[in-house]
């Protein structure tokens, strides 16, 4: 089942064009990845969602319920947040949520516990808001969006801020509603973080789709993972490296040697240096496929020249 079909829609503010013409279908239990560099049109496109800012051009459908004519009936099972998710400082996290239960209405008072065992803050529920780390505001975000027990959840960035255990919960978390048949449509800009979650990705660039499709595809169309590779010969593991099948190496910018290789390739080339006497003192990944997908897609290549193929 479709619970979000959005179709041509634009966005212009003054002489930009924030969303240009952006189709985007979200089904039951899937999460989808809304993925594109900072200004991409990302938060824009999902206050439209959210009903927060009104498109120039096309139609959303939430649901089964046409956004512009059903009104606050098509957010009826919708929730999510825009931005950094901001609470009462003074108070705790559960007053917090007491507050927003009381404008919510529809047995939201009775979820409170529910959702904070959720976001694993049942211990720190009673201490002020203030005290609260990034992660923790951001957990608690994600409960008062949950109190709605939402059928569709728009997440902007939920990972932002976050140390990586903060993103594998969240990653986790997401997941997990997922499976309960939960639609979710999580913004990122960091593919890396979110990459576990998602089922499908719309990749947005400038305020157009310049990708979509499943985290399969993405994965097989995607260029092959690069690594920095530090050797007791990088001179020679250089020229070994012209001689091994899926393997292209050269040296970055800062001297260091860095490596491509395709699925499968890496292992045979780590044990080609070792019958040649070169030891391998440092391996890892620098960039893994479908951040390569992603940086090639939105022409955001990293600016790291130990980076391979950076400058290039």
């Amino acid at each position: 089942m479709t619970v979000l079909t959005a179709s041509g829609l634009t966005k212009r503010f003054e002489s930009t064009c924030a969303i240009d013409r952006v189709d985007l279908v979200v089904g039951e239990g899937e999460v989808k990845g809304l993925l594109g560099p900072n200004g991409a049109g990302k938060t824009t496109l999902l206050r439209m969602l959210l009903g927060l800012v009104a498109p120039d051009e096309g139609t959303i459908e939430l649901l089964g319920h046409a956004l512009d004519r059903s009104g606050a009936l098509a957010l009826d099972g919708v929730s999510g947040f825009v931005e950094e998710p901001t609470f009462y400082p003074y108070l705790s996290g559960r007053a917090n949520l007491e507050v927003l239960a009381e404008l919510d209405g529809a047995g939201a008072q009775t979820r409170i516990n529910n959702v904070l065992a959720q976001v694993e803050l049942t211990g720190r529920a009673g201490d002020r808001v203030g005290g609260y780390s990034s992660g923790m505001r951001q957990r608690l975000g994600i409960a008062a969006a949950l109190m709605r027990a939402p059928r569709l959840l728009l997440l902007d960035e939920p990972t932002s801020a976050l140390d990586p255990a903060g993103a594998r919960f969240v990653v986790g978390l997401v997941r997990a509603l997922a499976q309960n048949g939960v639609a979710v449509l999580l913004s990122s800009h960091q593919i890396g973080e979110v990459e576990g979650a998602c089922d499908s990705f719309s990749v947005l660039s400038r305020g157009r789709v310049v990708w979509e499709g499943s985290a399969g595809r993405m994965l097989a169309e995607a260029p092959p993972s690069a690594y920095r590779v530090a050797t007791s010969d990088d001179a020679r593991a250089l020229a070994l490296a012209h001689g091994q099948q899926g393997i292209k190496a050269e040296r970055s910018p800062a001297g260091e040697l860095t490596v491509q290789a395709d699925d499968g390739a890496l292992d045979p080339f780590v044990l080609a240096l070792g019958r040649a006497d070169v030891a391998v003192r440092r391996l890892e990944l620098s960039m893994s496929p479908l951040e390569s997908m992603f940086f090639a897609l939105t022409e955001h290549a990293p600016r790291d020249p130990r980076v391979f193929g950076a400058g290039s």
